[in-house]
Parts: C-alpha cells; structure tokens; sequence
C-alpha cells in the first residue's frame, strides 16, 4: 500500500464504517484492524473512540458527522487533544489541514459525481497533507485508477458496496482499501 496508513495490516483491506451504536461492538469484535467512526455527538464520541483504540483498533473519527462539534478547525484540535482518535476523515480541506497540524491522521473524503468533482479532488488533495483518500461511491474502478495514478494517497473506495464482487473491483482497480456499514460484510468477507 501507498503509505504508513495501512502498515502492519496485512491483507486486511476492510475498513467497518460504524453508522450505527449497536455495530461498533461488532465492528471492535471484528478481525479488521481499522474503524471508521460515523456515529456519535459531543456526549458520546469519547467513549464511542476508547472502545475501539481498547480493543486495539485504528479509529477514525468522520468528523463531518459528529453532533455538536461544527466545522471551526478548531474543532480538530480539541479531538486531538480531549478525544484522541487515531485520526478523522473529512469531506472539507481546512479540517484535514488542521487535523495533520494536531497530529492526527486525516483521510480525505471526495464525493465523484462528475469529471468535474474529480478535478477538484485530485487538485484538493495536491494542497493537503491528508494520508489517504476515500472516495464515493466505491463502485467506481475507473476512477479509482485514474486518481490512484494522479496521487501517492492510498485510496479507500466507500459508499454502495453491497458484495463481495464490488469490493474486488475496487481493490483490483487500485484501492488499498474499501470501507462499508454492513455488518454481515465485514464478517462474509473475512472468511472468503
């Protein structure tokens, strides 16, 4: 893979996005070395993050999603310092600015609509420092190698996978990585 993002994992190239509380216990169960965090609000995300660092996960914190919390960059630098995730994924540049000036791993997620999205993105990621790159949908290999070609980054492809065909296409088209919030995915996978 691409960077240190996925160093000692092996070929562990699931990623469990936590969409809902009642998963994360299934997720931390799980042999995946990393969560994605999509779940939480300012009351709950402290212990939502120690439970997967406890069971010995990287957990990333989609700070995009997080109830309470906002968009100040300054809101990076308080879960760095108060929560202290593995690091966060975000949809906006400043916060993946602020989250590598805290310390914090920081994936980058990109929403590939149109050539047009794709453009932006590859041009995003060219001024941040982000370790990585999710891209949505997921069922999009093409575009995967395209970006994968334009960057360093590891791609993680995400949204609509629904099977095991779709997540090899996107590791075969140039993803280090697919992230998905189906449970029974996860654990199909794994013993495929």
């Amino acid at each position: 893979m691409k960077n240190g993002l996925f160093a000692g994992s092996g070929n562990h190239r699931i990623i469990p996005a936590v969409r809902k509380a009642e998963d994360l216990q299934k997720a931390c169960d799980s042999e995946w070395p990393m969560i994605f965090l999509l779940i939480g609000d300012l009351f709950t995300v402290k212990q939502y993050v120690r439970q997967g660092l406890e069971a010995g996960k990287k957990v990333f914190l989609h700070v995009d999603f997080i109830g309470g919390l906002g968009s100040d960059p300054l809101v990076v630098k308080y879960i760095a310092e108060k929560i202290g995730p593995t690091g966060i994924i975000s949809t906006k540049n400043h916060m993946v600015k602020q989250a590598k000036k805290s310390g914090l791993l920081a994936i980058q997620r990109l929403f590939l609509i149109d050539t047009s999205a794709l453009e932006h993105g590859i041009n995003n990621v060219r001024q941040n420092e982000s370790d990585a790159l999710e891209v949505m949908p997921g069922l999009i290999p093409r575009v995967i190698t395209e970006l994968s070609s334009s960057t360093s980054r590891p791609i993680i492809a995400g949204g609509l996978i629904k099977d095991h065909q779709e997540i090899e296409a996107a590791l075969q088209a140039g993803a280090s990585a697919v992230s998905m919030g189906n449970p029974e995915l996860w654990h199909s996978f794994a013993q495929a």
